[in-house]
Parts: structure tokens; sequence; C-alpha cells
């Protein structure tokens, strides 16, 4: 075996972390066969009246092993993360088929021939509004809710028009409006929508496409049914 003087081997650490930072000569398993040959040649070949120090020795050990615990680590952790997408992928496609409700002004008249949800109202009012527009912009139908408190109100429409017929299935535009002293205020409101499926995006993100009305975040979900 070739000399390995005190100078050329002083820091087996080093000359270590750098083969593993260069991608080795192999796998990380090789990089540590390296790294105690290295060691060993260090052992053989040091200046006998300049033994290296048993604190630097040690140092260089515990060192080492702190290297290969935080190897260990991140597979590991790899492993977790790898699992855990995996239990969201599963959890995501059970959604399928599911109904949700969602924050939308855009309703889908089914075959269930209603559109239902929810109103956001931010303070009590002695009178809420809700109409019903189709494609056009054309108002089909107003329903007065009446006074409601700060909070959530529900919304049902029936899917027919001021004279009780029936309207064709598609998208309609859901207005929710609240009387206040100061003036008519738009509201915010949630729809009621099939999950059609689902996307799981880089970074475990998940993406539900409802029905006719595009996509959304899971995030942005205020309910499952």
């Amino acid at each position: 075996m070739t000399a390995v003087n005190a100078t050329d081997a002083s820091d087996v650490l080093s000359q270590y972390q750098l083969k593993q930072q260069n991608g080795g000569q192999g796998t990380s398993e090789l990089g540590r066969n390296e790294f105690m040959e290295l060691m060993l040649a260090q052992l053989k070949n040091q200046n006998p009246l300049e033994p290296q120090d048993n604190g630097e020795f040690i140092s260089q050990l515990a060192q080492f092993s702190s290297l290969e615990e935080m190897q260990n680590l991140s597979g590991t952790v790899e492993d977790v993360v790898g699992q855990f997408r995996s239990t969201q992928a599963l959890q995501a496609s059970a959604m399928v088929g599911k109904t949700v409700l969602a924050p939308s002004q855009i309703g889908i008249l089914g075959a269930e021939g209603e559109i239902t949800g929810t109103i956001e109202v931010p303070a009590s009012t002695g009178g809420l509004r809700l109409s019903i527009e189709g494609q056009n912009g054309e108002r089909v139908r107003q329903i007065d809710l009446g006074a409601s408190q700060a909070g959530v109100a529900s919304f049902r429409w029936d899917g027919q028009d001021g004279n009780g017929n029936p309207l064709p299935p598609g998208p309609y535009r859901i207005v929710a409006e609240a009387s206040y002293p100061d003036g008519p205020q738009q509201l915010g409101t949630m729809v009621s929508a099939n999950v059609d499926s689902v996307s799981l995006g880089q970074g475990g993100s998940i993406t539900l496409n409802l029905a006719g009305m595009g996509s959304i975040a899971l995030s942005d979900v205020k309910q499952i049914n």
C-alpha cells in the first residue's frame, strides 16, 4: 500500500466529505468503505514520533458518525414523505363522487333539480335576498330570505322561475345581497358541488375538479358531504 504521510492524511473526514460532495465513485456505501481505508492508512503511516492525538482521532470518528446518522435520517424522512403522499392520494381519491361546499357564485342545476348553498352574513340584516341569473345575465328568479343574524345562512333554489316553471340544467349565477342602513351589500356565497375527479400536484397539494365549476384547492373546501 502506498505510504500516506501525516500531512496528506491529517484530515480524513475532509477527504471523505469531498468524495461525497463529488458523488463518490459509486454509492454512499462505497464512500464509507473509502473512509475506513483512509483511516487505517493514516494510523499505519503516521509519524511514530508525532502520533495522532487520541482526542483528534475520536473527534474524527464522532464527526463521521454524525454524517452517517444524517444520511440515514435523510433517507428515513424521504420514506415518510413518500408514504404520506401515497396516503394523501388514497384519501383524495375517496372524495370522488362526494358533494362539497365551496366558495363560488356559480351553481350547477343538475338532475336533482336544485342548487343549495350558504351565504356569509357579516352583520345582522333585516332583508336578505337571493337572485338567480341565467347564462346571459338575465334574472330568472328572486328569493327573499327575510331577516338574518350574523353568521351563515342556508339557501335552496328549486330550479324554477318566478312562475313555477322548471328551468333547463346548466350553470346559474347566485347573487346574495343584504340590506343595511348605508345601502345594499353583496355577500359571499358557498355552493354545493359534485367532485368529478381529484388531482395530486407537486408537494402533495390536492386539487378538486368540480362538475361544471372548474378546479379548487382542497384547502378552500368548507364542508364535505
